[in-house]
């Protein structure tokens, strides 16, 4: 298996440059808001070598929306992993626990799949499919879980977990995030206690 870092060691600089730069960017302002011109002076590439890398904005999008999934993976990988031998509903407060942390950093604006959804309308649009791509994880990572507890409607368990997440997403974003933060154990253990 290749490690994240193992990826970043084989990769250009420059197209790891322009990929930091439009993280950075299009998480702060939002995709549409930042132009390539903007990305390659940030980035220090020449338009060609941006394009070499990326064909269009759109491959430079879906490119910072893998990332942004292969990340998450990672880091419900490591919660598991650091979890190994407690129960599922553990592990399942550990992900929710770890996600209001990271609502309560400086610099949060919510998350980068909802975000990218906002600005992407259209369900057949490619950055869609990557929006859907990483829900329909985060579901399976859930519903399996829920399963493992013994939750008999895992699945639909599962929605109303993804619902809480989204939730919590934003309401750590436009709200007190220490507020949201102090709702979550709660909502889990309502929700939790019917399945």
């Amino acid at each position: 298996m290749t490690t994240k870092e193992e990826v970043r060691r084989r990769e250009s600089p420059a197209r790891r440059r322009v990929l930091d730069t439009a993280t950075a960017l299009f998480y702060a302002e939002g995709v549409h808001a930042v132009g390539i011109d903007r990305i390659i002076a940030e980035a220090g590439v020449a338009k060609a070598t941006f394009y070499h890398h990326f064909p269009a904005k759109d491959a430079l999008v879906h490119a910072y929306l893998d990332e942004q999934y292969r990340a998450q993976r990672d880091a419900v990988a490591a919660l598991r992993d650091a979890s190994a031998g407690t129960e599922p509903r553990d592990v399942l407060l550990s992900v929710f626990d770890r996600m209001a942390e990271i609502g309560r950093e400086p610099g949060f604006r919510g998350c980068p799949f909802i975000n990218a959804a906002a600005e992407f309308p259209d369900a057949g649009h490619p950055v869609r499919q990557s929006v859907l791509d990483h829900r329909a994880w985060f579901r399976g990572v859930m519903a399996e879980l829920l399963a493992s507890a013994g939750d008999p409607r895992a699945t639909e368990t599962a929605e109303i977990l993804m619902l809480l997440r989204d939730g919590l997403a934003v309401g750590c974003y436009l709200d007190d995030a220490a507020a949201v933060r102090a709702v979550v154990r709660p909502a889990l253990d309502r929700v939790l206690a019917d399945a």
